[in-house]
This record gives C-alpha cells, structure tokens and sequence, in this order.
C-alpha cells in the first residue's frame, strides 16, 4: 500500500476482536486506534477525525446503529465499516441505510478485512481526488472571471468612450461615412461588452454570489422606481406603463440589487417587444406566503414552441425587427437564477400577437 497515514478506530466492546483488526491492518500500513465502546468511539471520532471505523452493531452504552449516524453528522468523509456476530438481512439494510460503506459478519478471515479495506480505500482516494478536481475547477473558473473581467472587460469599456469621443468630434472633425462606420463598430462593440457584463454575472451566481443582503424589501417602491427610470423610453415609444400597487403587504425579503435587475430586464423587455401605443402593465398582489408580481404588455408575444426554453442561457426568439433589439440571451437566465435563489419562481404565458405575462413570486417577509 502506498499511503501509509490512513488511520482506522475499531469500536468493539471484545478486546481480542480490537487487537486481531488492528494487527492486521497495521500490517497493510494504516495507522490504527480501538474504544471499547460506542461512547468512546465517538469522542475519538470527534478528536481525532480517522478515515475509517470500524464498528461493533452490538455493544453497550452506545449500540453501533447510534454510532452510525453520528459519524456521518460529525464527517461525512469517514468511512464506516460494521461488523456484527448477530449478522441479519434486516441489520445489514438497516446499516446501510444509515451510511455504513460495507458490512462484515464475524467470524471473518483476515483476507475479508483485507479486502473491505482496500475497497474503502479506492473510495476514499476517489473522493480526495473528486475534492482536488473541484477545487482545482473552482480556481480556474476564479482566474477566468478575473481574466474576462480585466483583460477583455476593460480595453472593451476603453474601445467603447473612445468611439464615443469621436463620434462627438473631440478630437477632429469627421465624414458622414466615417461616422456611419464608427457608429456601427461602437454599437457591435456595446454589444459584446452586455453579453461580456451578462456572462460576468451568471459566472458569479454559478459561484454562488448572488445574494448576501437579504433584507425587507418593499416591490412598490421598487417597481416605482424602475418604472420612473423607464419613463423616457415609453414617452419616445409611446406606451404606457400602468401601474397597480398592492391593497395589501408588498414586503419580501430579497437583495434589492439583484430584485432590481430582475425587474428592470422584465420591464424592458414587457417595452421593446410591445407594438406601437401599446400598454405594460405592472400589479402586485399579496398571498398567505407569497408576493406575487405580474408585468403584462400588448405586444407580440411568444409562439407557444418557444416557451420551455426561454430561460436556458443564449436562447433567443426574434420577436421584433427593430433595429439594434438583439440581446445577448441571457437576462431572462439571469432573472430565474436571482428569483430561485430567493427562494421564489417565475412563470410566463403569452399569445402571438397579444402578449406576455411574466409572474415573480417571492416569499414575503415575516413581520
């Protein structure tokens, strides 16, 4: 055996039965300890933390089946191993059940022992090295989302204020092709900094940094705001955002950041795919548990084919020809991530020609 530092507790209140398993597993190399009951057992499980244990089902005190469970609230990394003298069908489900990797009636040969062990061993190498690969994929995710953040975020940024220094003359006069031709690399240029800005923001809530700020968070306040910002596009575009607050609570408990964005990618899509001196209309209503969010508009709507998949990261639907309305793909994936990790849901229905309606619901906040 090559790792000689693997260490083994055999709990077993018959001494003779603690001496034969730790001489034989001293000679494969493991580094061994005994208790004589499950009492013991579990205070050196809880000091010494081993890699494996082997337990005795039947023993005072503290029977194995109570050691069981306990080893696998104390770490789940330990390897259980019983062995019983009273070996049935029903104690061997029942072991397993609560978390025990194999299972042993005595009398057993040396060579059984053995052989448990170093199939427990395979096990706990293949789980030291799944743990080495997930850190090691989670530092690389790190340093690419660094990577993207700096090395492709911010010469994009720079590309994006110089195009716009130009275009305002600042820095000589410029033809009207000249300008046409910038303008195009300025809005190409826009683009790929959202989907760059977008991307950014699914990498950080697949890392698990979505939302660390809950707190109570009123939505009427909230969608004011955001309808208020708004304003100028639907005067240009002549809609209407109509707006009906709750009779009742409208309080969650949520991230207004992150609510904010989820609204806001709601609210602006209910306008850009409206039809002309169309209606967006935005209710709260509050349930037993639940606030309940509704964002209607009278626009174009979404074939029914489309509708499972309107979440999934890049999926699009040409829903308007105008120009420059191409997205990235992925707000509406966002939007579902943030509402899910608030412990809420979103929902659509919507009918060609008529429109949508996307509902948020988010626990609401106890008083």
């Amino acid at each position: 055996m090559e790792d000689k530092n693997y260490k083994v507790l055999v709990i077993d209140d018959e001494e003779s039965m603690r001496d034969s398993c730790s001489m034989i597993l001293e000679k494969e190399g493991f580094e061994t300890d005994t208790a004589e009951d499950g009492k013991i057992g579990l205070e050196k499980i809880e000091r010494d933390r081993p890699d494996f244990v082997i337990i005795d089902l039947k023993m005072p005190r503290v029977g194995g089946q109570e050691v069981l469970e306990k080893v696998r609230t104390i770490d789940p990394e330990i390897i259980p191993i019983v062995i019983t003298g009273y070996a049935t069908v029903e104690s061997a489900v029942e072991a397993m059940k609560k978390g025990a990797y194999d299972f042993l009636p005595k009398p057993f040969t040396p060579q059984s022992l053995r052989m448990i062990i170093n199939r427990g061993l395979e096990r706990k190498k293949l789980i030291q090295e799944t743990k080495r690969l997930q850190r090691e994929k989670k530092l690389m995710e790190e340093n690419f989302i660094t990577m993207v953040s700096h090395q492709l975020r911010s010469p994009l940024v720079a590309i994006v204020q110089y195009f716009e220094i130009i275009l305002a003359g600042m820095v000589g006069e410029v033809e009207e092709k000249q300008k046409e031709m910038i303008s195009k690399a300025k809005e190409r240029s826009e683009g790929l900094l959202d989907l760059i800005n977008d991307w950014l923001s699914i990498a950080r809530m697949d890392s698990g940094r979505i939302v660390d700020k809950l707190k109570p968070t009123s939505l009427g306040a909230l969608l004011t705001k955001i309808s208020e910002f708004f304003q100028p596009v639907t005067e240009e575009q002549n809609i209407s955002i109509v707006f009906a607050p709750s009779s009742g609570s409208d309080v969650v408990l949520g991230d207004e950041d992150s609510l904010e964005q989820v609204f806001a990618n709601l609210i602006n899509n209910a306008i850009k795919y409206n039809k002309p001196d169309g209606n967006v209309t935005i209710s709260i209503k509050e349930m037993p548990d639940l606030i309940g969010v509704d964002i209607e508009d009278t626009g174009v709507g979404i074939a029914p084919e489309h509708l499972p998949y309107i979440f999934d990261q890049f999926y699009q639907i040409d829903r308007s020809k105008r120009k420059g309305d191409k997205g990235s793909g992925l707000g509406l994936t966002i939007a579902k991530k943030i509402v899910d990790a608030h412990g809420g849901s979103i929902q659509v229905s919507s009918e060609v020609g008529k429109g949508t309606v996307f509902t948020v619901l988010l626990p609401k906040a106890e008083k």
